[in-house]
């Protein structure tokens, strides 16, 4: 049998698999990330990548993976990693209030207040920001510079990977239906529209809109307008109607957007699954290996990544 040079291939180059491998690195793992396309062509670049566990159901799991990328996106945004920073936030709540939302520990100073007609309340809170493209660069530089490698590989079956390493992370999204056989899995259609910032700092948020969900996320250079969420839609082609309609919303919630120039728009598909993300470990391989999952996370990729990639690391190494 051939030596094998790395512990662990991390199958999958977006957000989940590059954080996940780092987080292995951390542990004294060698690690190698197999990513079958280009940074600017995956999903994750799309995301509007903002901490909010959006469409994620209430589970103690996935408020522990939310509440450690909160403190971990945070320390970075303090530390300066590129395309971080820590944004004040105003969600607006249109239903009767019952009280703070299950996620609201995990922001760690969430507070609330009355809130004028439509409205029923407003959430105040400190959510990382994310501009995914010198996020991902940023990632990638980490994997190599702690002796790992990021190579471009498309595979046809998990199986492959186990030829190079005893243990093998499945962080594949979308495609992780097919490779792991898992019908759970399913696209969700996110449609943003990219403006010029004329100088806003603040992230607004009108979930509960009832012409469509409605977000207002300054980043350095423009402001990301959102959005749809249209689960089992897998067309991504352009949409000027529902682009138009995203940027009426967002006018509406933020006047002072109106006059900003449009710079363009961005659509991809959420890797969501029913029941929500699977993350958990099975052997595998034919040298009784072991195969760890981290998919399905819809659109709280960013939300839930470091603790996602903590608890992958202690599945993977056997901790």
């Amino acid at each position: 049998m051939t030596e094998k040079t790395t512990d662990v291939v991390v199958v999958g180059g977006g957000v989940i698999g590059l954080t996940a491998a780092v987080a292995l690195q951390e542990r004294g793992a060698r690690v190698t990330v197999w990513a079958a396309d280009d940074p600017a062509d995956i999903v994750s670049t799309v995301a509007a990548a903002v901490w909010y566990p959006t469409h994620t159901d209430e589970d103690p799991r996935v408020l522990r993976w939310a509440r450690e990328t909160h403190a971990e996106l945070s320390r970075q945004a303090a530390d300066g990693v590129p395309g971080v920073v820590a944004r004040a936030t105003r969600m607006l709540l249109r239903h009767p209030y019952a009280g703070p939302p299950w996620w609201a520990e995990a922001t760690g100073d969430l507070t609330t207040e009355p809130a004028v007609t439509p409205y029923t309340r407003l959430l105040r809170f400190t959510a990382p920001t994310v501009e995914m493209t010198p996020y991902l660069a940023w990632l990638t530089e980490r994997v190599e510079a702690g002796g790992g490698r990021v190579l471009r590989r498309r595979v046809q079956r998990l199986d492959e990977a186990f030829e190079a390493a005893p243990t093998v992370v499945n962080a594949t999204g979308l495609a992780a239906g097919w490779l792991a056989a898992d019908p759970a899995v399913h696209p969700v259609r996110g449609h943003i529209v990219l403006v010029a910032n004329p100088g806003l700092t603040t992230s607004m948020r009108d979930e509960d809109n009832p012409a469509g969900m409605t977000y207002v996320h300054p980043r350095r250079h423009d402001v990301v307008l959102g959005g749809t969420f249209q689960p089992g839609v897998g067309d991504t082609g352009p949409d000027p109607e529902t682009a138009a309609a995203i940027r009426r919303r967002c006018v509406a919630l933020v006047p002072e957007l109106a006059d900003a120039p449009v710079l363009g728009e961005r659509i991809g598909l959420r890797p969501a699954r029913h029941g929500g993300p699977r993350v958990e470990a099975q052997p595998a391989g034919p040298d009784g290996g072991r195969l760890v999952h981290a998919y399905g996370h819809g659109g709280a990729g960013v939300t839930l990544s470091w603790g996602c990639a903590a608890e992958v690391a202690r599945l993977a190494l056997g901790d």
